[in-house]
């Protein structure tokens, strides 16, 4: 499928240990794409924010 909005997923109600590898990969790698998309156009809270939220697991 082709991405259409770029927003971080709530990590918070994931558990890491359950997911397979290539899951937190794909979560981890769709967290850098939407960081790289979008820092540039934040600064301060926003982008501190966007920071905290697309953190690799």
């Amino acid at each position: 499928f082709e991405t259409l909005t770029l927003c971080p997923i709530d990590t918070r109600c994931i558990e890491p240990a359950l997911l397979r590898a290539d899951e937190a990969r794909w979560l981890d790698d769709y967290h850098a794409t939407v960081r790289a998309r979008l820092a540039p156009h934040l600064s301060g809270a926003a982008l501190a924010w966007l920071n905290t939220r697309t953190e690799a697991l």
